[in-house]
């Protein structure tokens, strides 16, 4: 399985979106691949993901995906982040 975070530069943001990701499927006891890509690249990255992780702001410049896009609000937030996986690979 393939998650991949998002975020505008795809250095900041996607990088604690994928470590809290990775958290977060621990929790749920699910092994996967996460990766961190910016918006530019996230139609490489994406290709073969089932979800895509992203902010409010950026969800309309990810374009035409097979994934269950995913929104985030707080980065921060492992029960968010645990309870939105849960619902998208459940």
């Amino acid at each position: 399985m393939k998650i991949v975070a998002i975020c505008g530069a795809g250095i900041g943001t996607s990088g604690i979106l994928k470590v809290n990701a990775e958290r977060a499927l621990g929790r749920l006891d699910i092994e996967a691949d996460v990766t961190a890509s910016d918006v530019a690249g996230v139609a490489a990255q994406a290709a073969d993901a089932q979800v895509i992780l992203t902010s409010p702001e950026l969800v309309a410049h990810i374009g035409k995906t097979n994934a269950d896009v995913v929104v985030i609000n707080n980065y921060f937030d492992l029960e968010e982040i645990t309870a939105k996986l849960e619902t998208a690979l459940g």
